[in-house]
């Protein structure tokens, strides 16, 4: 008998599932998906900021903490470029 049920054992024709080259179109999905990640990260991240900046009592505390975030997100690129430049 040579009638079997899909996925019975042994499969004359098994399908490589790892052949390590990427289709064109997976390729695609992969640079969507990441693309999509870092537009989340970025609105995560902005949503946050703007959520203690709403929380801020009064005009001038408002503009204390805009300048706190402004010297803040400053002062991490900075410190990221020096290790950039450092690793080459």
């Amino acid at each position: 008998m040579t009638d079997r049920r899909p996925g019975q054992w042994p499969v004359d024709n098994p399908v490589h599932l790892s052949t390590g080259d990427s289709t064109p179109v997976e390729k695609q999905g992969a640079q969507h998906l990441a693309l999509t990640a870092e537009q989340a990260r970025f609105h995560v991240t902005l949503g946050a900021i703007r959520a203690d900046l709403e929380a801020q009592p009064s005009d001038m505390c408002l503009r204390a903490a805009a300048r706190r975030w402004q010297q803040a997100i400053t002062a991490m690129a900075d410190e990221l470029t020096g290790h950039l430049r450092e690793a080459g």
